[in-house]
């Protein structure tokens, strides 16, 4: 379940909607999101438009993108082939800068990955996600905690 602070974060913000739109269900179950999950929670409720911006970075309002924009899967297999990375982690982001957040749908665990040393060190097995769920990286990409993450 997400945590109070990311709802009420959302709600302070205006972002977080109570209905929940079939579309956006069917852009998440098209993805093999399973619906009960923190991510499926998230994005199904908080809007702000087609992407979310703290940090000095975007992340994608992933079911605006599946819904407006036919781009979205087809840069999702290209960032799987370009970067060989296996089909559970789907981009949070564009990779701008060649750095990119992916979300493990099969761990619920988020990954901040660069290329160069960090790209080698995770297809060597030495890069572990940095966070242990979608939630806790919503906390720390909204700065809504005080534990400091380096990426």
């Amino acid at each position: 379940m997400l945590s109070e602070k990311v709802i009420n974060y959302c709600k302070s913000k205006n972002w977080w909607f109570e209905d929940i739109t079939e579309e956006y269900e069917q852009a998440l179950v098209k993805l093999g999101i399973d619906l009960d999950t923190d991510f499926a929670a998230f994005y199904l409720h908080a809007e702000d438009g087609p992407t979310f911006f703290n940090r000095r970075r975007e992340i994608y309002q992933i079911c605006w993108f599946m819904i407006n924009s036919s781009d979205y899967m087809l840069g999702m297999e290209r960032t799987h082939v370009v970067l060989n990375l296996p089909e559970e982690y789907i981009p949070l982001d564009n990779f701008e800068g060649e750095f990119g957040f992916f979300y493990n749908k099969n761990t619920d665990e988020v990954l901040g990955l660069g290329l160069g040393q960090q790209m080698e060190d995770f297809f060597a097995g030495k890069l572990n996600s940095q966070w242990k769920s979608f939630n806790s990286f919503l906390e720390w990409y909204f700065e809504l905690n005080s534990s400091c993450v380096t990426i």
